[in-house]
């Protein structure tokens, strides 16, 4: 729900009159858009043009550092690397896997607060059902860019999910069978063959 609802918001456009957060998430939203409604691209073809996109909106070092929050303070520096790498690979996967699954729902951008070098953009998930689902992106500004670093759905946190399983596998294991798991679940998206697109109507 919590990846979904973040690719529903990616992948509807943003109104004219915004700073530049939601200009941004407006451009990344033309980006994702192109690609699905290109009929010449094959299903893999598509996965690599999105995983290329899901790399430029999210501010992977940062949503892999909260999301492994006190565990990665004992962490050597190769240590961090990789587990910035493999946790990238889970956002883009499950990214990949849930934006086939727009269906249509409308997007409403509702606001935007900007304070130093934090954002929030907030927007309204329209369902078919005709319910409301406030989705709230957080980001950093990074250079020039403003970077997604967490996703708040019906005030549930993306990264908080991920840190609340990956404390519980740390203390309940070791971090060790942590990248194994994540390691276990690249290889299994890498090996999987993709389905086809689903078509409206």
């Amino acid at each position: 729900m919590l990846l979904l609802a973040l690719a529903l918001v990616l992948a509807a456009g943003a109104p004219a009159l915004a700073g530049p957060p939601t200009d941004q998430l407006r451009e990344y939203s033309d980006q994702v858009i192109k690609v699905l409604d290109d009929p010449a691209l094959r299903v893999q073809d598509r996965r690599a043009a999105v995983r290329k996109i899901a790399n430029q909106i999210f501010d992977l070092g940062e949503t892999a550092r909260r999301a492994l929050a006190r565990h990665w303070q004992g962490r050597t520096s190769a240590e961090r690397e990789e587990f910035t790498h493999l946790f990238a690979d889970l956002l883009e996967r499950t990214y990949i896997e849930q934006i086939d699954k727009y269906g249509g729902e409308r997007i409403s951008y509702v606001g935007e607060a900007i304070d130093g070098d934090r954002a929030t953009v907030r927007a309204k998930v329209f369902t078919k059902k005709g319910t409301e689902v406030p989705v709230e992106s957080r980001m950093l500004l990074r250079g020039e860019r403003w970077l997604i670093y967490d996703v708040l759905i019906e005030n549930v946190s993306l990264i908080a999910n991920y840190r609340a399983q990956f404390d519980k596998i740390v203390r309940t294991t070791s971090y060790e069978e942590l990248v194994r798991r994540l390691k276990h679940k690249r290889d299994e998206f890498l090996n999987e063959t993709p389905a086809p697109r689903r078509t409206s109507g």
